[in-house]
């Protein structure tokens, strides 16, 4: 029944993230283009092997066409399948030469093509701009973050999102119920370069992150801090994660049963406890942990962490750390609401995947770009703007067409283009002090 009724309000309410106005695609841009078919192409054709295991014969619609394919439906925000089986008719997308097929092969294609060939193209990709990522000196990382690299191998956040309630464009769609979300994501991602370490997905949309565990656990290696959504708050998950010689930090709970075992360090703005958790109920381990209370303004912000040591994280980087958790929501909210995660034109699982990872690739690349646009500015890449380096690449089609620029990175950093707002605003506020990394603060 909480099932049922929860459908009905997604049915009900109006969604914003659905309001597609585009009835066109964006224009090509052959710079953007030949950027995203030297980083990817290499990566499809290394999976043909694999693409053969499978027993998928040669064919027209194969692994090399149906990526550059889905890929345009993202990176140029095409409105609907119909569409794009035009474009391809018509015009070469990415690596893909002008191919004619019946709307009913790509429908069906887009329905059936295993999903798991992007994930492989995805992660080989992966390797590709991290090797970018760590090439890169100029931009500046966080105190907290290069304080905890010193102790830490991986720094990971971990969250989950439901995705949005289904279109019934295609006519797989047609015998679905309205509002019928598509499932849950579940994401890990890389705290420093932002790109996605692991993505699971679980076609029920209410599955609780405790679903998500197992993966999570086989996945972690000793090392590893990982910062963790409420979601994931259960004792065993925290025992397990200490016994593989990793740690987290997470948000305490308010009904959290917890002993004080000693005060480590306290002033007017903090507080560091070593705590004993938990009381055994229905055979709940009891862990020895650390709560660290921080205050901002008249409110107490508290973590709870298993790293007892305040030598390895001090109190303040234990709430700095946390407080950018957000970056995966904002990795969320980017493949959604900018990337068009949110409108999905399929009703198949499998469908739902190809989009998924589809749309992963282009956010990793879209990542890089950005991160090249900090290293050239010699500014910390939260500095930059994701949405508005996607949105500048209209301007720089624009300009290329007039034969003023040659390369998208010096476009969007010239000085004569501030107005874009590739370079966040800095907003006139009260100046923060630095962050203290003191193990026992005053």
């Amino acid at each position: 029944m909480a099932n049922a009724n929860n459908e009905m309000a997604h049915s009900q309410k109006s969604i914003r993230d659905h309001a597609r106005n585009r009835t066109h695609p964006n224009v090509d841009n052959e710079a953007i283009s030949r950027q995203l078919e030297q980083l990817l192409k290499p990566c499809v054709y290394n999976q043909l092997s694999y693409y053969r295991s499978l027993g998928m014969r040669e064919r027209i619609l194969g692994l090399p066409l149906m990526l550059a394919a889905v890929l345009t439906l993202v990176w140029r925000q095409v409105p609907s399948a119909r569409e794009l089986n035009r474009m391809l008719a018509r015009e070469n997308l990415l690596w893909a030469k002008v191919t004619k097929v019946s709307q009913q092969a790509l429908s069906q294609r887009l329905l059936t093509f295993p999903a798991s060939m992007f994930e492989r193209v995805l992660t080989d990709l992966l390797v590709t701009l991290n090797q970018k990522w760590h090439q890169r000196k100029k931009r500046t990382l966080p105190l907290s973050v290069n304080y905890a690299n010193q102790h830490f191998e991986r720094l990971w956040i971990v969250d989950a999102s439901t995705l949005e309630a289904l279109f019934r464009k295609l006519k797989s769609l047609e015998n679905s119920n309205l509002g019928q979300l598509a499932g849950r994501i579940c994401a890990v991602v890389d705290l420093e370069t932002r790109y996605p370490v692991q993505t699971w997905f679980d076609e029920r949309p209410y599955a609780h992150e405790s679903n998500f565990v197992p993966n999570l656990l086989e996945l972690v290696t000793p090392k590893t801090l990982l910062l963790l959504d409420r979601g994931f708050w259960h004792y065993r998950l925290f025992e397990q994660l200490i016994l593989a010689q990793s740690d987290f930090i997470t948000r305490l709970k308010s009904n959290a049963k917890y002993e004080s075992i000693s005060i480590l360090s306290q002033s007017s703005t903090h507080r560091d406890t070593l705590v004993r958790l938990g009381t055994g109920y229905q055979g709940n381990p009891i862990l020895a942990l650390r709560l660290v209370e921080i205050r901002h303004g008249n409110n107490w912000y508290r973590y709870l962490t298993s790293v007892l040591h305040p030598d390895v994280l001090p109190p303040y980087v234990v709430g700095d750390l946390y407080s950018r958790r957000w970056r995966i929501e904002e990795s969320f909210l980017k493949l959604k609401r900018l990337l068009g995660l949110s409108y999905l034109w399929t009703g198949s699982i499998n469908g739902i995947k190809l989009q998924l990872w589809a749309t992963w690739l282009f956010y990793v690349i879209l990542i890089d770009l950005s991160d090249e646009v900090a290293d050239e500015l010699s500014l910390p890449m939260n500095s930059i703007s994701v949405e508005m380096v996607f949105r500048g690449i209209y301007h720089f089609t624009q300009a290329l067409n007039q034969g003023n620029v040659t390369g998208i990175v010096s476009y969007l950093t010239a000085p004569e283009n501030h107005d874009l707002g590739v370079v966040k605003s800095s907003r006139p506020k009260r100046a923060k002090p630095p962050l203290d990394l003191s193990p026992s603060p005053s």
